[in-house]
């Protein structure tokens, strides 16, 4: 083989190459190597370059590459590089699409539910970026349609089409799951009529009095509340409710703080914020909505 003259038979190549016969005779009878010359019975042979050929075919064909596109190589009319890069790209979103069809198995398997669950929670994880964006656009403007939003409700559904452009490449299964429920909740009417009641509160007076201060209180002295499992109703509760809201507020002034935070404070619109902080790849931000629920049954007890 030093002299680049020996010819190898095609058992010696199936030995040298790892290949099987068979192989090695089909790669020949398409075309893709031909023998160098043929024995006196009429064998095939092959020289070095032929065998080093049959080792370049093996090598391409386990990294998944077509027959077509090695007989390109081998003529000359493309490089290894660029059919790699042609494979790469496909391999890339057949990954893509294993990953998200893992994840959905794993939403699937959790989720436990009926046949058309299952249907509809493949349905929507295989749906595209613009798709999904679309269902929440459609969603935003059907809502607030007909409402005159302020600027500071306008960045506030800005936020709310906070979409990622893509799924992750390995979407863990509560992110399937948290788009699969945010296709559901956008659905919902209850919830559409929920954020418009909302969206046209921010213009009650009260909004304007109570504001990113009462949050902060409500958060501080009725976390803590909950936390330390102290009653609404008790004497305690009265404690802590006087030191968010002030104990000489006029009793009309109270009811009608009330009836503003039981229209505000929302579980569903607390639910929206956590599952797109979800399909952002973000943790939500901790609850507030225990915290407001005890206010609510406070106001309810001293009021």
């Amino acid at each position: 083989m030093s002299d680049g003259t020996e010819l190898y038979t095609v058992g010696q190549i199936a030995r040298r190459t790892g290949l099987s016969v068979h192989t090695i005779r089909f790669w020949s009878d398409s075309g893709l190597i031909v023998p160098t010359d043929r024995s006196a019975g009429g064998y095939r042979l092959y020289d070095a370059a032929a065998v080093a050929r049959f080792d370049l075919v093996r090598n391409l064909r386990e990294l998944g590459i077509g027959l077509e596109a090695i007989r390109k190589i081998l003529a000359r009319q493309t490089t290894v590089a660029e059919v790699a890069e042609v494979h790469a790209r496909a391999l890339d979103s057949e990954i893509r699409a294993l990953k998200l069809r893992r994840a959905v198995l794993r939403a699937i398997a959790k989720r436990g539910g009926t046949t058309e669950e299952t249907m509809m929670t493949h349905k929507l994880a295989q749906l595209s970026a613009t798709q999904r964006q679309q269902i929440i656009d459609e969603f935003i403007e059907n809502t607030f349609s007909g409402i005159t939003l302020n600027d500071d409700a306008k960045v506030v559904t800005d936020w709310m089409r906070e979409l990622p452009d893509e799924l992750p490449d390995d979407p863990a299964p509560r992110q399937v799951d948290a788009w699969v429920e945010l296709a559901d909740l956008v659905n919902s009417e209850d919830f559409r009529q929920r954020l418009r009641q909302i969206t046209l509160s921010s213009a009650s007076p009260v909004a304007s009095r109570y504001g990113y201060e009462l949050r902060s209180l409500t958060m501080k002295h009725a976390g803590q509340a909950v936390a330390e499992s102290i009653a609404p109703d008790s004497a305690e509760g009265r404690a802590v409710l006087d030191r968010i809201i002030k104990p000489d507020m006029p009793g009309d002034e109270r009811g009608e703080l009330r009836r503003w935070l039981e229209t505000v404070a929302d579980p569903q619109v607390e639910r929206y914020w956590q599952l797109i902080a979800v399909l952002n790849g973000r943790e939500p931000a901790p609850p507030t909505m225990p915290a407001f629920t005890w206010l609510i049954a406070a106001l309810h007890a001293h009021g």
